[in-house]
């Protein structure tokens, strides 16, 4: 310092070069204005400069002590009056999770989903419409009063992308209260204007006219008053008008149109007939428009109605359960298997002012959804009996004209948001369901909307108890996803980057109850709790049994199943299937890369028809065959909410990266055996990805090693915290000490500008007006083993062949951790491992003071080991990241997960290592698979190497 000085004082700037006399004239002046320091003074100031640098720092240090502190505190600081069961704050919800638990499975009831139903699904809310506007106005109020949250004066709803509406989301981690706002998106969608559908002779005269209307029958009374408040019409279809012959083609598959090519049929001019089911609505008019077909018509077969027909004696609904024949399926015919959301934005939000482009994910060619009393009639020109519904490529001998004209244009949709913030605010775990339906949507969505009503509720009462959730829980009820997807990916793509930073996982439900099968699919990192967490759910029907023993259930019809029917039932198994598309988890997942699930029960061969899309998915529906008694609409709530609260809780994030990967070996042997069966002349080397896995499987090994030992050290500190605070706890030197570290505590925040928040007391619910029941309704008819860990088990087989979850395996070579008394429980449960959901305010950066910490608490182990769990769950979290691609899937780059996709000619379905399955399944170019499996191959490497402990 003494040289830096000194030279500063004999350094001649470049001003004073040139005339040296003047220069000396000009030092000696500035020596008498500015007399040279002596020794001792030039000490003097480094000693002041250091002591003052040192003052500074401490200052800072003890700015972040005060926040730290506060951090802490909150954990254990007694609440008298909303704490009441938890003596030191959210420490006991740490250790022992059961309270809050019991509490939250406690609220959820049959009659508040019932009364919440018959609230929201009699009357239709299409997206973009004002009954949709004012039903996000419902959820906001349902948002504000359960969980406290003040009304301000003026209605928080933002235009997306104005600076209101990005702060709501973007200042989610510095939020010390719960909050609700709605964002406003604007896609191009469409509404219907006139459509016509007839068959017309050589001369031009109209033979026969379709009523395009359901007939609304009175026996379902919204049913009738609505029958065509919403026209029966294809959202995002082509509007024009087309004629031609007729030609079947069963589902529409790629399989089914690739059949017919073959044997001869010419589709150009024609239009095409198919059925519903197999794959996505929008998928069937892709093929058909790109073989040069006219129009599309798609109708509901009864032979995919299992046994309840009325072939087999069953009446049609509304006076028996077989399904109405007027019935009609509108939805969206979008390519969702391209990209997903507004069809003008892909990849970026749709504000008011978005720049827009030419959607390529909607068809070029008008279509109609039409009842299976029309297609009945329309197969007649084909041919009769059980001939006009077989693969023969055979056309009509009249032409058919088709009418659809629709209204293209940009419209408001309106998300509904709300957060509750936790004690880790940059930790944020997203539960959603879409509002919007098609008509009335009993089932879809309003079932899984009354589910996520019923988690409010038993998430305002833990509000109300005290409880606070270690990660931040945000709540969306998303616009438009009826459309494709809409408002759920239109906000993923706004906080794209927002949601790689902070979000750890994304809960989805969508449709709770449209038959007897609870059904579940995941991210393979998932399973495991899912299946925990399910065994811990009550049936919703069969006393003594859980919900998982639900992925087994039948409906309580019988009869005969047409055989084509039944071998694509049989083909389906049941246990934690992977995610395709289809609802709003698919921007999450597979575009970000967030682990996500959905779940719900849907129906069987054994169950009423439901009604998908149609006027008669009604409240009359609903609780006569979908879920009488509404069971099922609690159980779907207790079951999310609890999978929630121990994912938002547990001190290490639930996610099973070794199930993850070692499904992965499971999906390479599909794609093995597809190469062979395809016999190429060269067939592709495999090997090495099949290393690449192998890393994986044993980097993540250890990562669980290191994750159960972080944990387990950092519950003993914890629980020697609780040991330590209840020792002292009542003491009077405590209590002084207490009042005197708050005073303090409170004057050091004043001086630095660290204000306490003040958070209102959240207001009692007033309890909901009673609603008249409904009209009576009379009853109708090897891997080798790693050193020190336990060897992995050998992959089972493909998960499509899993039942029930019994081979799910363990989320660490670690069958369980330790418990607070440091003993094992469940040696050999892998679905009890994460038995003890926690809260923790530790996980920070920079560490932290804790609060009046008795003097037995290790406090800079308690550090340390926070740090340790933090560095843990960033790997965890990262894990399905690691799948992302940048390039993303060729010819549909919007996906970018190499893991998993829709099926490119599915959309509903799954398709594992898409990439790579496709190439050699629709491209079957052996050089393009050996291009896709490096291309993995070196994700895999690198994420290997992300989460090496």
């Amino acid at each position: 310092m003494v040289v830096v000085l000194d030279a500063l004082q004999s350094e001649k700037p470049p001003l004073y070069q040139g005339n040296e006399n003047s220069v000396d004239v000009e030092c000696a002046r500035n020596q008498r204005r500015h007399p040279k320091l002596s020794r001792r003074g030039r000490w003097r100031l480094i000693v002041g400069f250091v002591l003052t640098t040192l003052v500074f720092l401490k200052v800072a240090g003890l700015r972040r002590g005060i926040r730290n502190s506060n951090l802490l505190s909150s954990l254990v600081e007694e609440n008298p009056k909303n704490n009441q069961d938890r003596a030191f704050g959210s420490l006991d919800s740490i250790l022992d999770p059961k309270k809050t638990e019991k509490l939250f499975m406690s609220v959820p009831s049959t009659k508040s989903a019932l009364d919440a139903s018959r609230k929201y699904a009699t009357h239709p809310h299409l997206a973009g419409s004002v009954e949709d506007s004012a039903d996000a106005k419902v959820m906001l109020e349902l948002f504000q009063t359960h969980f406290g949250i003040p009304v301000p004066e003026d209605e928080p709803i933002f235009s997306a992308g104005t600076s209101a509406s990005r702060n709501a989301t973007l200042g989610i981690p510095s939020l010390s209260s719960p909050q609700a706002w709605i964002d406003v998106y604007y896609p191009l969608m469409n509404t219907p204007l006139d459509r016509s559908l007839e068959i017309v002779d050589e001369d031009g005269s109209v033979a026969w006219a379709a009523d395009l209307v359901e007939d609304g029958d009175p026996g379902d009374p919204e049913a009738a008053k609505y029958k065509d408040a919403v026209p029966t019409f294809h959202g995002l279809s082509k509007g024009g008008e087309v004629a031609g012959e007729l030609v079947y083609a069963n589902y529409g598959t790629k399989e089914d149109y690739d059949t017919l090519s073959a044997a001869g049929t010419n589709f150009t001019g024609k239009i095409v007939v198919v059925r519903y089911g197999g794959i996505f609505r929008g998928l069937k008019i892709k093929g058909a428009q790109e073989r040069g077909a006219v129009g599309v018509l798609i109708y509901s077969d009864p032979r995919d109605d299992g046994a309840v027909t009325v072939e087999n004696g069953y009446v049609p609904y509304p006076a028996g359960p077989a399904r109405n024949p007027t019935s009609v399926q509108r939805g969206s015919v979008q390519f969702i298997s391209i990209y997903p959301g507004d069809p003008t934005t892909p990849g970026y939000p749709a504000y008011e002012n978005a720049t827009r482009i030419e959607g390529t994910n909607k068809p070029s060619i008008p279509s109609l959804p039409i009842s299976w009393q029309n297609a009945e009639r329309l197969l007649e020109e084909i041919g009769s009996g059980a001939e006009n519904r077989l693969l023969s490529g055979k056309a009509s001998t009249r032409k058919v004209k088709l009418v659809n004209h629709v209204d293209d244009k940009v419209m408001p949709i309106w998300n509904t948001m709300s957060v509750i913030p936790g004690h880790i605010k940059d930790e944020v775990v997203i539960v959603g369901c879409h509002r919007d339906a098609w008509v009335m949507g009993g089932a879809d969505p309003t079932s899984g909307t009354v589910s996520l009503h019923e988690i409010v509720r038993g998430y305002g009462a833990l509000l109300r108890s005290g409880w606070k959730p270690l990660r931040t829980v945000v709540f969306a009820s998303w616009d438009a996803e009826e459309y494709g997807l809409v408002g759920s990916t239109e906000w993923g793509e706004d906080f794209e980057d927002w949601i790689k930073e902070h979000v750890v996982a994304y809960l989805n439900v969508d449709v709770s109850s449209s038959g007897s099968r609870w059904t579940v699919s995941a991210s393979p990192s998932l399973a495991p709790l899912i299946a925990r967490t399910a065994k811990d759910v009550p049936h919703p029907t069969k006393k003594g049994k859980s919900l998982w023993d639900a992925l087994g259930d039948v409906g309580p019809f019988e009869g005969t199943i047409d055989p084509g029917f039944q071998a694509q039932y049989a083909s389906s198994k049941s246990g934690v299937s992977p995610l395709g598309s289809g609802s709003d988890y698919t921007v999450f997942l597979q575009r970000i890369g967030i682990a996500s699930t959905d779940q719900g029960f849907s129906g069987t061969p054994y169950d009423a028809p439901y009604h998908y899309h149609s006027v008669y998915d009604s409240q009359r529906w609903q609780e006569l065959y979908a879920d009488p008694g509404f069971h099922r609409h609690v159980a779907v709530a207790q079951n999310l909410g609890l999978l929630s609260l121990r994912f938002a809780d547990a001190i290490t994030l639930p996610l099973n990266t070794t199930q993850y990967a070692l499904e992965l070996d499971d999906y390479l042997d599909v794609v093995e055996n597809i190469a062979v069966t395809q016999a190429q002349a060269e067939a592709p080397d495999f090997s090495p990805l099949r290393k690449s896995i192998k890393a994986l499987q044993h980097a993540s090994a250890a990562l669980d090693v290191e994750k159960d030992a972080a944990e387990a050290r950092l519950r003993e500190l914890l629980e020697k915290m609780r040991r330590g605070l209840s020792r002292s706890h009542g003491s009077k030197r405590c209590s002084r000490t207490d009042g005197l570290w708050r005073r303090v505590r409170t004057w050091i925040k004043a001086v630095f500008g660290v204000a306490t928040p003040s958070v209102p007391p959240i207001p009692s619910i007033p309890p909901v007006p009673s609603i008249p029941p409904v009209p009576s309704i009379p009853p109708v008819p090897s891997l080798p083993p790693i050193p020190s860990v336990p060897p992995i088990p050998s992959p089972p087989p493909h998960r499509a062949e899993r039942r029930h979850g019994e081979q799910l395996r363990s989320s660490s070579p670690l069958e369980a951790w330790p418990t607070s008394d440091g003993e094992d429980e469940a040696q050999n449960r892998p679905e009890d491992r994460h038995k003890h959901p926690h809260a923790l305010q530790l996980l920070s950066d920079h560490g932290y003071t804790p609060y009046h910490a008795p003097a037995d608490v290790p406090v800079r182990e308690l550090i340390r080991a926070a740090k340790r769990v933090r560095r843990a769950n960033r790997k965890l979290a990262a894990f399905e990241r690691g799948f992302i691609s940048a390039g993303g899937i060729k010819d549909r780059e919007w996906y970018k997960h190499l893991g998993v996709a829709p099926g490119k000619w599915l959309g509903y379905g799954a398709t594992t290592l898409p990439g790579l399955t496709e190439a050699l399944t629709i491209e079957h170019n052996a050089t393009l698979a050996e291009y896709e499996a490096h291309r993995l191959g070196e994700l895999i490497d690198k994420l290997a190497l992300e989460i090496a402990v």
